[in-house]
């Protein structure tokens, strides 16, 4: 499989998609708007998908401005990017918020020296965790209980005594894909504790047949050098358009 068909599955597995293929909104608990735009770069080509909010003419407009422009890097802004947010720009009438990150695949047999104490979903340790702080991770306690009993799919969790370093879970799940939802602590960044729950969950999906990715943000450096450390395959890029109404 190519890197430009993962990248497909990868949108498939971020988003929730109507009867027309339009992006409706983020899978997982949240289930936030989708972007209006999002284009995918490999090193070998790039695809776009469209937001369902997107009129059809201007959708139309902007698959062709993808369709026609040139290939660039994964990480550099394609050339398409411009002519795309000048026509959401014109139909919005204000701004149009421009985010960009590197998506990977995990491969299968990942793995990464943890540490601290690793707990994972299948494991006897479940209990013990309920009274864990999760507050700094920015999970409330309904949302720590729900995932706690599996709820939200898979995780891994680091630990150093009862204080949670680090927390892995499955963000987004279809038939196809899963994607990594990964926190480490501030105070405990840059020790490996990441890339060892990331390595942990990673565990949990492979029997499952399905492709595992990893993403960030472009600004995410510590998010990255987790993916260094596990030595991640990159299969490129995602641009992001988003605005706040269409006309």
């Amino acid at each position: 499989m190519t890197d430009l068909e993962l990248l497909e599955i990868e949108i498939e597995t971020q988003w929730a998609a109507d009867h027309r293929g339009r992006l409706v909104r983020s899978r997982g608990a949240e289930g936030r708007v989708a972007p209006h735009l999002v284009i995918a770069v490999s090193n070998h080509g790039q695809i776009s998908a469209i937001g369902s909010e997107v009129p059809d003419g201007l959708a139309a407009e902007l698959q062709a401005a993808v369709a026609g422009g040139a290939l660039s890097p994964p990480a550099t802004p394609p050339a398409a990017i411009a002519r795309c947010q000048h026509l959401l720009t014109d139909s919005v009438g204000g701004p149009v918020a421009l985010s960009s990150g590197p998506s990977y695949v995990i491969p299968p047999g990942t793995a990464f020296e943890a540490t601290a104490e690793i707990h994972r979903s299948d494991g006897e340790s479940t209990e013990a965790l309920r009274d864990h702080a999760v507050e700094r991770a920015g999970w409330s306690l309904e949302e720590w209980d729900l995932l706690l009993d599996g709820s939200y799919g898979p995780w891994a969790v680091a630990a150093i005594g009862e204080r949670i370093i680090s927390i892995c879970h499955t963000s987004r799940l279809t038939d196809r894909g899963a994607e990594a939802g990964l926190w480490t602590d501030p105070e405990f960044r840059g020790q490996g504790h990441g890339a060892a729950a990331t390595a942990a969950w990673a565990s949990l999906m492979a029997p499952s047949g399905r492709h595992v990715f990893y993403s960030t943000s472009a600004d995410n450096v510590s998010s990255q050098r987790v993916a260094a450390r596990l030595r991640l395959h990159p299969i490129g890029w995602m641009w992001q358009l988003s605005a706040p109404q269409i006309a």
